[in-house]
């Protein structure tokens, strides 16, 4: 087995920095589009990817114990054809201004190359985010010198497990292949999802997970980033499937020795992933996952081709 650590040697560094300049433009112009059309109104439905959208009812309970139910809105993709298609999770971050900014969470072309790897994806926009409102908010954890990431990571997961059992029921779909993804707090909660096992799960990405940073006040310095490490050594003890982490050296939510810590006790306590440092992306890396695709895609088809994914179409 590779050594989960990975360092990434010069030629590749040159050949990232050369990468990212066109595409850091492409996302920014993206996310000009996105605005755009929340302001002009509905967004158009990609149907070249099959793009569907549909809601569930989940109950969970926040830091206090309080118990609520919500509506869960998934937007799914799915390639042409009858399937049977494995199934892709992909859970979003959380704002640490506004969780209403983004009405309903797509990720298009994030989700294009995952279809075009042969996945349905399913998008959940979770409680307490997007049009359906921020309240209640299940993923509160406290202020940053009382935190609790437990309780976020239980109300995430649970919705996460939600959206794949209605992702099942789906006739086009293959339930003994599913591969769960994330980013930012979606990534954590994505460990915390694979640290429960659910049948037919084979492997699970992490992009930049974590939570309690702050760019702007604390830049890469997350509040009480111990506690954090104590879920991810509680997520290790569970978890069974192969993951992939990945990372940049300049994240300004969560800074390179912060995310280390967190693989580095995750692995001890037992679980399986292959931690990626990757260099400076932008002003700031926790953005790889949404503005740096042609970077983390060649390292995610590497991952899915050795745990049995199919090949790009």
């Amino acid at each position: 087995m590779a050594n989960p650590v990975s360092t990434i040697r010069m030629p590749v560094l040159v050949l990232l920095a050369l990468f990212s300049l066109p595409v850091q433009a492409r996302a920014l112009q993206e996310e000009k589009t996105a605005e755009e059309q929340a302001i002009a109104g509905p967004v158009k439905l990609a149907t070249d990817l099959h793009e569907s959208v549909t809601t569930i009812n989940v109950v969970v309970k926040d830091m206090f114990g309080r118990e609520s139910q919500g509506e869960v809105v998934i937007t799914q993709f799915k390639p042409d054809g009858d399937g049977p298609f494995p199934i892709l999770v992909l859970n979003h971050g959380r704002s640490a201004t506004n969780r209403a900014t983004t009405p309903r969470f797509r990720y298009t072309p994030q989700a294009r190359y995952f279809v075009k790897r042969g996945f349905t994806v399913f998008v959940p926009t979770r409680i307490g985010y997007g049009e359906k409102g921020t309240t209640p908010d299940p993923e509160e954890s406290g202020s940053c010198n009382n935190k609790n990431y437990a309780p976020m990571a239980e109300a995430a997961s649970k919705e996460i497990l939600a959206v794949l059992e209605y992702a099942k029921t789906q006739k086009y779909v293959d339930a003994s292949r599913v591969l769960v993804v994330g980013q930012s707090v979606g990534g954590y909660s994505t460990v915390a999802v694979a640290a429960k096992n659910p049948f037919g799960l084979v492997a699970a990405i992490n992009f930049a997970g974590g939570s309690g940073g702050n760019p702007a006040d604390r830049p890469g310095e997350p509040c009480q980033p111990y506690k954090m490490e104590k879920m991810y050594a509680e997520f290790g003890a569970g978890s069974k499937v192969p993951m992939l982490w990945i990372y940049t050296e300049n994240d300004q939510y969560f800074a390179p020795r912060y995310s280390q810590e967190w693989h580095a006790a995750f692995v001890k306590a037992g679980g399986r992933a292959e931690f990626k440092l990757l260099p400076a992306f932008g002003k700031d890396g926790h953005t790889l996952f949404t503005g740096g695709s042609k970077i983390w895609e060649p390292l995610v088809s590497e991952f899915l081709d050795a745990n049995g994914f199919p090949k790009a179409r």
